[in-house]
């Protein structure tokens, strides 16, 4: 069975993904009119972000996110981003507990459906750093918030 650590030269290119989207984040900014919204914050390492949405007709129309953060956390936001415009607000959610499972799955658990989360797997180191599971799960609870209506302050405490 191969495991996420069998990237071999593979981890080098997700590293400089993740490098990339750190250093230039894609759809950052806010949204005019969002139907939802929600900030997260991770007192651990200091993460804020703020995740806007347009939800209408069960998909998710547009997201952007706005915040500061540590390189992962930022990263993440930015292809979490990537990965779920447009998709059905069931998908979305479904992308949520995969790139859950990738980063925080307990050893025994099986993998995440890696083609589900196509580029997300860069992050598939981050379950080897406890502390840093955190940075990279913030946007995604704070989407899931956001997308159920809730608007509520989320935290990794």
């Amino acid at each position: 069975m191969t495991s996420y650590s069998d990237f071999g030269d593979l981890a080098d290119i997700y590293q400089e993904l993740v490098v990339d989207h750190s250093r230039s984040p894609r759809n950052a900014g806010t949204l005019e009119n969002p139907t939802g919204a929600s900030e997260g914050y991770n007192p651990l390492c200091g993460d804020r972000v703020k995740v806007f949405v347009d939800c209408r007709e069960g998909q998710l129309k547009d997201v952007r996110f706005e915040g500061t953060g540590c390189a992962i956390c930022t990263a993440s936001a930015s292809m979490m981003t990537e990965h779920v415009k447009g998709k059905a607000i069931d998908d979305v959610v479904d992308a949520f507990h995969h790139f859950h499972q990738l980063v925080a799955g307990a050893d025994g658990e099986g993998m995440a459906d890696e083609e589900a989360l196509d580029k997300l797997i860069a992050f598939a180191g981050v379950r080897r750093y406890p502390t840093r599971v955190k940075c990279a799960t913030l946007p995604w609870h704070t989407l899931k918030s956001a997308v159920s209506g809730n608007d509520d302050s989320v935290t990794t405490e």
